[in-house]
């Protein structure tokens, strides 16, 4: 800033016509103009939020297929072989020095603490990571995928690394859901505390009955997404974003394990029709609404995004498939949790400086068709733009990989699409009454001036000058 600062005298000292050429009148020199730093506030057209080599970019996103618990394809699948292919696959398809990565954080629901943590660590060296490179996880319900990821951006924004990895893990096969050990009776006494206790399908069935979303909606909701996720798949669009799982299969009867490799999500069902989902019965209320068919899959699977700063990214020559700009976390009513995507995503677009019309695409986790209906109808979205491939009525939703498959999803969609996609936003509501949501924006439509904020005001005039 000195050196700026002298320059800056230097310079203004030929522009006075009236200084002498004294050694005196040099000491003395005190002009109309002093020289002020540099820096791009009110005396400059943009005022830029970073530099632009220092943007948190995804270098890679991948996940594996996405298989119903207890009877799909990864029914007799150890959790750490799910993680596993997609952690070697961010290294194997990049090039990347293994020893590089920072940390790799995990996001990972139902299992227990301490012992998917192992697994994770397990599932690093079997993809070859060195043991030089630390593990972590993280839980906030059905958007940990979501907040690994942004939890590594956050890192690296902060200078703790430059390279990082941020996954989700979900085997309800392994860890089916179920509460461990006695509830604690002072739960009575406060309303909010009992309603974080409440199924999920409950809080569908209140924002369902609170909102207006009839069963019509709901169950046509469930249709389009297995429509939208049957064309992907036949159009071969989940290619590019799953890597294939080589394991196996164990017939129940007879104990004999057959090999296969899982490529493709098996929950589908193209021919979905809402006549034939009307015939279902509710499941959580007797005269409800929710279904097994407007709700979303207990499903398997993993997935892992490969995030670091832009200027490393150059270095190395890695193509940038996005660029992570900002995440919000909310709190809501925990008896209408669905509705977190309504609250977090206004927020998290605001914090990037835009509005929800300048988003292109949306991933929200249709966690049940009541929700999704809402948070569409309540932010007035277009539906042409949300969840373009199906979404997790159709594909799954595996707790803790949702996040990591949405962002895999979401960014190959965004290069498919090319110079029409610039905006991404990634959203789930979270079981207790939670939100989360993220900004992404397409890696190769960004240059140094994107980053800058343009000034209100057209008087460019430095404040010294006026």
């Amino acid at each position: 800033m000195e050196k700026a600062i002298n320059r800056q005298q230097i310079l203004l000292q030929h522009l006075n016509p009236s200084l002498s050429s004294s050694s005196s009148s040099e000491q003395n020199y005190s002009p109309a103009l002093s020289a002020s730093a540099c820096l791009a506030g009110d005396s400059a057209a943009y005022q830029r939020t970073n530099l632009f080599g220092d943007d948190v970019v995804i270098v890679a996103a991948y996940r594996t297929a996405l298989c119903k618990s207890k009877r799909g394809g990864f029914k007799d699948t150890y959790p750490d072989d799910l993680l596993a292919p997609v952690l070697r696959a961010l290294i194997e398809k990049t090039n990347l020095n293994p020893s590089e990565v920072g940390d790799i954080v995990v996001g990972t629901v139902l299992a227990p603490g301490s012992q998917r943590a192992s697994e994770c660590r397990m599932a690093a060296f079997y993809a070859g990571f060195p043991e030089t490179v630390p593990v972590r996880t993280v839980n906030r319900q059905c958007s940990s995928g979501l907040q690994a990821v942004a939890d590594v951006a956050a890192a690296i924004k902060a200078g703790f690394y430059d390279i990082g990895i941020g996954a989700g893990l979900e085997s309800m096969t392994t860890n089916p859901m179920a509460w461990d050990g006695s509830v604690n009776p002072r739960v009575k006494q406060m309303e909010q505390a009992q309603n974080c206790l409440l199924p999920m399908g409950v809080t569908s069935e209140n924002v369902a009955h609170r909102f207006g979303v009839t069963r019509q909606e709901q169950d046509q909701a469930a249709v389009e997404s297995h429509r939208k996720a049957a064309a992907a798949t036949a159009s071969g669009k989940f290619k590019d974003e799953i890597i294939p799982v080589n394991t196996k299969i164990v017939d129940p009867k007879t104990g004999d394990e057959k090999p296969v490799t899982v490529s493709v999500d098996d929950g589908i069902r193209p021919t979905a029709s809402v006549s034939d989902l009307a015939k279902l019965k509710p499941v959580f209320k007797k005269d409800g609404t929710t279904t097994a068919g407007n709700s979303s899959q207990v499903s398997d699977g993993a997935g892992a995004v490969l995030l670091m700063k832009r200027s490393v990214a150059m270095q190395k020559g890695l193509p940038i498939l996005g660029v992570f700009r900002t995440f919000s976390a909310v709190g809501v009513d925990p008896a209408i949790m669905g509705i977190g995507p309504a609250v977090a995503i206004p927020a998290a677009v605001k914090a990037a400086g835009l509005k929800l019309d300048d988003i292109d695409l949306f991933e929200i986790n249709e966690a049940f068709a009541s929700q999704f209906v809402y948070c569409r109808k309540k932010l007035e979205l277009d539906p042409v733009k949300i969840n373009v491939n199906g979404g997790a009525m159709a594909i799954g939703h595996p707790l803790g990989a949702t996040g990591a498959r949405c962002v895999a999803t979401l960014l190959h969609e965004m290069k498919r699409r090319g110079k029409d996609c610039r905006f991404g936003v990634i959203s789930m509501c979270i079981g207790t009454g939670m939100g989360a949501a993220a900004v992404f924006e397409r890696g190769d439509c960004t240059d140094e001036l994107c980053n800058a904020r343009k000034i209100e005001t057209n008087n460019l005039l430095s404040k010294d000058s006026r």
